[in-house]
């Protein structure tokens, strides 16, 4: 075994996220890592790297293993170039080209440093590093990192550029174990199709924190944080909604057994309780209804602290294929998702957005010419296209003329707005100016805007209807939510103005399964257009539509 998890109990504060958490990897698996936002995935990988030791158990690596995983932050590293950030972080590159570069000029007859330099050629050769940098600058431009991008300080890339070059490092590392979270976040599907490749090739063990289910389909087996502990799946994506149907089905059975038998307990133990002033003797131990009392309330206590509800998710189609008292149970215990509000746009057809022979660019140069497309309610229309290709500065230019604004960016042709649309978009960034905000207040101020009244009450409200706890996150301010938090504060704001346009762009990342899910029927009962940008394709599958393809 290559890896073994044992932890016992690590909490966060006064929240315990993993009790008995255990689970082994073995050399050259590809494991999934699923759960709900907040289930501590990205907690998990910090204790693997060895990053955070504040737990009970124990994490065993077999000796002489390496692990790598990506970084979140690079303030430190931000001057560095590109290129040097990737060679830098490269097990034994430095060390042995330090060897290589220096000993010439200094051996002389030194057989002692003469070995060395020959030892540091020869793994220098086995590591493959002659070539490295060439390598290096070919994976780079796998993500539309170029060379001049390369040779630039790493601390001038956006954030999506920063996390590509996370995963050229990992590819070059060649550790043992690779931990990668949430890789195909900001992906293009070129760069997409290019880390599925990599991933499904690379004979190292790989573990990936992810919720883009083309990626979850090419590992071979999946590991979902849950109420505290780790469930394994043998297995691809849909391998797992199987498992995991017959999993949850059973779960379920054996939770109502334990309620039903805790229900018969408690009449007994009523039973017991009233009958004990009946009996006329002195001693309270020896009262045959208190001991009959004390043994009840036992053996009641004992099965509800080894029967607490576990979370219960069995995805959409699985759900309406199960019989009929399994899915009556299901209903009934299913996990809370997020609820959606003003989904149901207006009925009439008319026509919402119309482009007629647009092209977009920036000083004189087109991203694209001549596009032309309309939207009416209902329809359906998926932008797919290299990063670059212009669907975000298309998205732009359609917002800033519905209100009111000629983009700067079109070069030439129009964008026409329908004089009944409302329009609403979900964006991938939280604006900087508002990360000081505490939720609460951010949500008041979504609704203030569209002057709508909103109460204490009403924000609790929206935020128990979103997953967030309405007394504990209350005063969080936005620089703190999660990714997953975020999405779905994104989504609030989306339909608070009962939208009949909605433009998405890349909603499903940072999304968890049930979330996406939740979305994707969401949007099959809206009534207004959309206009939205993925690369997921069970997304695009479940939402539809023409498919308009930019920059070929």
């Amino acid at each position: 075994m290559l890896l073994t998890i044992d932890i016992e109990a690590k909490t966060i504060g006064n929240k315990e996220l993993f009790h008995n958490l255990r689970f082994s990897i073995e050399r050259g698996q590809k494991v999934g890592i699923i759960g709900r936002n907040g289930v501590g995935k990205t907690t998990l990988f910090q204790m693997l790297a060895g990053k955070d030791t504040d737990y009970t158990g124990s994490i065993a690596l077999k000796r002489g293993a390496a692990i790598v995983s990506t970084a979140q932050e690079h303030h430190a590293v931000g001057q560095e170039t590109v290129l040097n950030y990737v060679l830098n972080n490269l097990p034994e590159y430095r060390a042995l080209k330090t060897v290589i570069d220096t000993y010439p000029d200094q051996m002389g007859d030194d057989l002692q440093k003469i070995e060395r330099y020959s030892t540091a050629l020869e793994r220098f050769s086995a590591l493959d590093y002659f070539r490295i940098e060439e390598a290096i600058l070919q994976s780079l431009e796998t993500y539309q990192i170029t060379p001049a991008m390369a040779q630039a300080p790493l601390g001038r890339l956006s954030g999506g550029q920063k996390r590509f070059v996370e995963l050229v490092r990992i590819e070059h590392a060649h550790a043992d174990i690779a931990l990668i979270d949430e890789p195909t976040n900001h992906m293009d599907y070129v760069a997409k199709a290019a880390f599925i490749e990599w991933l499904k090739s690379v004979p190292q063990t790989v573990l990936v924190i992810t919720h883009d289910r083309d990626v979850l389909q090419c590992v071979d087996s999946i590991i979902e944080l849950k109420d505290g502990a780790a469930r394994s799946f043998t297995g691809n994506y849909e391998a797992y909604l199987r498992q995991n149907t017959s999993a949850t089905a059973a779960q379920m059975h054996d939770y109502e057994v334990a309620q039903q038998t805790l229900a018969n307990l408690h009449q007994k133990i009523m039973w017991a309780r009233a009958r004990k002033p009946s009996w006329h003797g002195t001693a309270d131990q020896r009262n045959p209804f208190v001991v009959m009392e004390r043994r009840l309330q036992k053996e009641y206590d004992e099965i509800k602290r080894a029967n607490e509800k576990p979370s219960f998710w069995i995805d959409r189609e699985s759900a309406e294929g199960l019989h009929k008292k399994v899915g009556d149970s299901y209903q009934k215990f299913k996990a809370k998702n997020i609820r959606l509000h003003n989904v149901q746009a207006d009925k009439y057809a008319s026509e919402l957005l119309r482009i007629e022979e647009l092209s977009l660019g920036y000083d004189g140069r087109s991203l694209f010419e001549k596009l032309s497309f309309r939207l009416q309610h209902g329809e359906r229309l998926r932008l797919v296209g290299r990063n670059g290709a212009g669907k975000t500065t298309l998205v732009n230019a359609i917002v800033a003329t519905s209100n009111g604004i000629r983009a700067i960016t079109i070069l030439h042709g129009t964008v026409e707005c329908g004089t009944k649309l409302r329009l609403s978009i979900y964006e991938q960034e939280l604006g900087l100016e508002r990360l000081q905000l505490t939720l609460a207040e951010s949500i008041e101020h979504i609704y203030r805007d569209l002057d709508v009244p909103a109460s204490e009450e009403t924000v609790k409200r929206v935020m128990s209807d979103y997953l967030f706890d309405p007394y504990e996150d209350f005063r969080l301010t936005l620089a703190q939510l999660s990714g997953g938090q975020k999405a779905r504060l994104q989504i609030i704001k989306m339909l608070a103005a009962n939208p009949n346009l909605l433009i998405l762009d890349e909603p499903t990342n940072h999304l968890d399964l049930p979330s996406i899910e939740e979305l994707e029927n969401a949007l099959a009962n809206y009534k207004g257009a959309v206009l939205y940008i993925t690369h997921d394709s069970y997304f695009a599958k479940h939402v539809g539509g023409e498919q308009l393809v930019l920059g070929q």
